[in-house]
């Protein structure tokens, strides 16, 4: 894997850098779409390429885990067959998800042992399994076993959570060394960094794991509840401690707003599922502001959805058409809106690559922000 750096923004800390990894080159900054079981929902890969010019997607450890199991996924020749996506997919190790279900599991040394939100089963993930289920899946950039710390906490709380993914790195790396000298297909390990809200312990969390020498590096146990103001804070103390020539990966996050204002911080890549479980919602991100299709005014408006969309849906349908969708709980509706919101967070990107090159992405980023956050 290799990470170069094309253009550097000349007022903020925002860059334009270019990955490549397994024969396929991608420019960062980018949004990866979420197929959290190898799937947009409701999107075919075709409409998703189209829609978002995607070059990498995020799949999920936990849930391919649980359904329809690694193994099967090895079996089919991997993530990319599987779901026929010729494109790079990155997986997260899980680690979130398994956060998530904070009354369902117990967290020791080894591992932690969870209750599935599926069946009730239990199971048991340690470091070592979440890279071996990773490698099963087959993804080319792989995440390692993280704690998320949850928000909020307390510093002795953030302290031994930082520490515990800290050695629960040293066994990921051990066991994804392992696993390499016997594949035929290169994977890229990152690790996370963690911290919750103390910039002291993030610090040292990003020293750490910048002394451990992978391919990139993440920032986890963000966007979990904190103010988007400590998030800015936390990203800015990480930045500064990750390698500048290596690629930062901000996950889980965000919103537009959110998004812009990292990229200025020095983030190269992000996820989320925002744009798509807030499309099937009827939550429509626009450069203007925020649109619910749902609400009683876009009844009678056959304005488009987005006249400055960069989407086939965006001219073709009207707000009116769509409402009608939402209302009558037509999946098509669903579909159209998770286009185009996939399409609005792509156009963010490209125009941000624009504004870089052009030394006017901070400008620019004060106005946006100034209208994301708008109610239409």
């Amino acid at each position: 894997m290799h990470f170069k750096i094309i253009k550097k923004d000349i007022k903020t800390r925002a860059r334009i850098g270019e990955i490549t990894l397994n024969g396929r080159k991608f420019e960062t900054p980018i949004f990866m779409p979420v197929a959290t079981s190898a799937a947009i929902k409701g999107l075919h890969t075709k409409d998703l390429v189209e829609s978002s010019n995607a070059e990498i997607i995020l799949a999920n450890t936990y849930h391919l885990y649980l359904r329809p199991g690694d193994q099967i996924i090895k079996n089919s020749g991997g993530i990319h067959d599987f779901m026929s996506w010729d494109k790079l997919v990155l997986t997260d190790s899980g680690g979130y998800q398994v956060y998530s279900l904070s009354n369902n599991r117990k967290i020791k040394e080894d591992g932690v042992k969870f209750k599935s939100h599926i069946d009730g089963s239990y199971h048991f993930f340690s470091p070592e399994k979440a890279i071996q289920i990773q490698k099963n899946i087959g993804a080319d950039i792989i995440m390692a076993f993280d704690e998320c710390t949850p928000y909020p906490c307390t510093k002795d709380y953030a302290r031994k959570s930082m520490n515990l993914t800290h050695r629960w790195l040293k066994r990921c790396i051990s066991e994804f060394e392992n696993i390499e000298k016997n594949r035929s297909k290169e994977q890229f390990l990152f690790p996370i960094v963690q911290g919750s809200i103390y910039g002291d312990l993030r610090s040292e969390s990003a020293e750490f794991i910048s002394s451990m020498d992978l391919s990139g590096n993440a920032i986890g146990g963000l966007s979990v509840g904190e103010p988007h103001d400590l998030m800015y804070e936390m990203c800015e103390i990480v930045c500064d401690k990750l390698p500048e020539y290596k690629p930062r990966y901000l996950m889980g996050v965000g919103t537009p707003t959110n998004i812009l204002e990292n990229i200025s911080l020095g983030v190269d890549m992000f996820d989320c599922v925002m744009p798509t479980r807030n499309a099937r919602n009827g939550m429509l991100f626009t450069s203007e502001g925020k649109i619910n299709i749902k609400n009683e005014k876009w009844k009678k408006d056959f304005s488009q959805i987005d006249p400055n969309g960069s989407t086939f849906v965006d001219s073709k349908y009207s707000k009116a058409y769509l409402r009608h969708l939402f209302s009558i709980n037509e999946n098509l509706g669903k579909q159209i809106a998770t286009i185009h919101n996939l399409g609005f967070y792509s156009w963010i990107i490209k125009k941000t690559k624009e504004k870089i090159l052009e030394g006017n992405f901070e400008n620019w980023k004060k106005s946006m922000v100034k209208k994301l956050d708008n109610k239409l």
